[in-house]
């Protein structure tokens, strides 16, 4: 603790990362009943706490590795730290990026007069072809988070945190990806002040520290989610696992719907638009609070970066309502008969607000709608469900369903009756030009593709729904082929939206 205190105190992060505001949040404290405090990362020159540790690294440099360069593999903020730090410094970089990275993150790093090098489609492809031109040229690597001086530039968040706080602090809630932030906030609160909480936030499709916190060593994720996808890494470091383990005293598990939530929530605050890691914290004190019915605190949340892609936004406005449970969906069965919307819409409905109504005919007997209704919390959700079930109306809630909101809500037109053996996936795929050819193209032309769509959601992968029609005898088959394409499928033939819409 001693050691990496010592280094926390002595780094080197002001000669480029600048000292952030903490800032209340007025309505969140209100609504929270608790004082709630932001701590501004998404202010630094680059939009990320990222700049600290990548600048304190290279800092330390000798004469000798700096004549050698830095390279560092990224696709979004410790590229940019690197860069950044590296143009301050007058040391070459070279920044090895996925080529799914989106243009605005590969320009930004250009612009910090760094090289850029684009190579495969996923950060592990991208690490891996960094490690061999880092071989063949002897640079220095620059670790995103697992190096004790990378781990000590983010650990000065802490002693900001603390000044100017002027120590009244109950807990810190924390993004965790790697390991590198909350690690060396945790040391150093622990050091200093062992009475305040640390609390990490990990999205619940992409856990990779609560995993390994939980099974006393680092666990390798093979899949993990995408939204918040600086976070977004299948192994923790060996050094922040040591630290968190030690460290740590909570961590907390949100869904994507609660992120986008939060964002909307720091828009509110501050009139800033944070990316879907940023809001992390802000979505894991909020449940945090909920689920330990916690009043009267002092609370912070690290708001870690700002590198939002514009073409996320609407994405992020569908699911926000959602995860602020102001809105429900569910599957409605009603009578094919005349009159039937009218009378549920003015009859059942009432006064409640209709946030989306889809429905097609498809046969002579019930008919089945996809509606969205405003609520105020999962009581009135739970409320409405009971009110439709009273009058005599079946219904499922999808308002957690995953391929609902994603396809079907869109897609909404009834069944093909000459369609009888259909299977139906949803695929993740690289989000770049040519993605969607390549993408069909290795499907091949061995099945029939009864069902297709797709929409672009502005992140760095697509998300395609596809029906195959396939004979009895060739179903065995469909999962070796789906495997040996290499991309994340889920298998979605059961889902009850799937059957009850498409």
């Amino acid at each position: 603790m001693q050691a990496v205190l010592k280094r926390i105190l002595t780094s080197k992060v002001y000669g480029a990362a600048v000292e952030t505001p903490l800032e209340k949040a007025a309505k969140l404290s209100e609504r929270l009943k608790n004082d709630v405090y932001l701590k501004r990362e998404d202010l630094q020159p680059i939009f990320s706490f990222k700049l600290r540790g990548a600048y304190n690294r290279i800092a330390q440099l000798s004469l000798e590795e700096q004549e050698r360069g830095v390279i560092a593999a990224s696709a979004g903020n410790h590229a940019q730290g690197v860069a950044f730090s590296a143009r301050q410094l007058g040391i070459k970089a070279i920044i090895v990026m996925p080529e799914t990275t989106p243009a605005i993150k590969v320009e930004a790093v250009r612009s910090l007069s760094a090289e850029v090098i684009l190579h495969g489609d996923n950060y592990s492809e991208a690490a891996a072809h960094c490690a061999t031109i880092l071989e063949q040229t002897g640079m220095v690597y620059i670790h995103p988070f697992d190096d004790d001086h990378v781990i000590a530039g983010q650990g000065t968040v802490g002693d900001e945190i603390l000044r100017q706080s002027a120590g009244n602090l109950d807990a810190i809630f924390v993004p965790v990806g790697g390991g590198g932030l909350i690690a060396g906030v945790a040391a150093y609160m622990k050091a200093v002040s062992p009475g305040v909480k640390i609390i990490g936030v990990e999205p619940q499709d992409s856990c990779a520290m609560t995993r390994s916190i939980e099974a006393g060593e680092p666990v390798h994720q093979k899949q993990v989610g995408i939204f918040a996808d600086g976070v977004a890494v299948r192994d923790v470091g060996k050094k922040t696992f040591k630290l968190c383990h030690k460290y740590v005293d909570d961590m907390v598990l949100v869904s994507t719907d609660e992120i986008c939530s939060s964002i909307r929530s720091i828009y509110q605050e501050t009139r800033s638009i944070v990316e879907p890691a940023g809001a992390l914290a802000v979505a894991g004190l909020r449940k945090y609070v909920q689920q330990h019915q916690i009043e009267g605190q002092h609370l912070v949340a690290i708001n870690s970066g700002a590198n939002m892609n514009f073409d996320r936004l609407r994405y992020v406005a569908e699911r926000a309502q959602v995860g602020e449970h102001e809105e429900a969906l569910f599957a409605v069965n009603i009578p094919e008969k005349a009159g039937a919307l009218r009378t549920f819409c003015t009859s059942i409905v009432k006064e409640r607000n209709i946030t989306e109504f889809n429905y097609r005919r498809s046969n002579q007997g019930d008919a089945c709608i996809f509606v969205g209704i405003s609520t105020s919390d999962t009581i009135e959700r739970e409320d409405f469900k009971t009110h439709l079930s009273r009058h005599g109306y079946k219904s499922l809630d999808i308002t957690d369903n995953e391929l609902a909101k994603t396809h079907v809500r869109y897609m909404v037109g009834g069944r093909c009756p000459q369609i009888q053996q259909e299977l139906l996936y949803r695929f993740w795929f690289p989000e770049r030009p040519g993605a969607l050819s390549k993408f069909l193209a290795a499907l091949g032309s061995a099945w029939d593709i009864s069902l297709f769509h797709y929409r672009t959601q502005g992140g760095c992968f697509g998300r395609v729904l596809i029906g195959l029609e396939l004979p009895e005898d060739q179903r065995h088959q469909v999962n070796d082929v789906l495997d040996n394409l290499g991309y994340v499928y889920l298998d979605e033939t059961d889902n009850p939206a799937y059957h009850l819409f498409l």
